[in-house]
């Protein structure tokens, strides 16, 4: 039955049964249902880690390309300058931050950080308004 989930449970049991030796390793594989490779990955991965389920990784999913310093730059000069397109800021970004990166990706980033065309229209009224 592969691909099936085991219980981390089940697994640190049979460890501990196998530790102290208190069933064989063929009983212990009957009682809780999963291979020999199975288990001797599990103690395996026991010994290495102290645990018996396998660490995840700390980041999932692809790296973004704009770290939080350059969205804050890029964020600032949305700011700045409301009325600049897309193809501006990426000139910006290449030459300020040495980072070449699409026009649509700043868009995406823009619209993540919750910048909108309504808040750009708003922004640029207010620095008209200065003037």
């Amino acid at each position: 039955m592969p691909n099936r989930k085991i219980s981390p449970n089940v697994k640190l049991t049979a460890i501990r049964l196998h530790q102290q030796g208190l069933l064989s390793l063929w009983e212990i594989l009957d009682c809780v249902g999963f291979a020999r490779r199975t288990f001797f990955w599990v103690r395996k991965l026991y010994c290495e880690t102290g645990d018996v389920v396998k660490p995840r990784g700390e980041f999932h999913g692809r790296p973004r390309t704009l770290n939080l310093n350059d969205l804050q730059y890029l964020i600032e000069l949305v700011h700045h300058r409301p009325d600049w397109f897309l193809d501006e800021l990426v000139g910006l970004m290449e030459c300020n931050h040495f980072i070449s990166v699409h026009y649509m990706t700043i868009h995406r980033e823009l619209l993540r950080a919750d910048v909108s065309l309504k808040k750009l229209h708003k922004i640029t009224k207010e620095h008209n308004e200065d003037l």
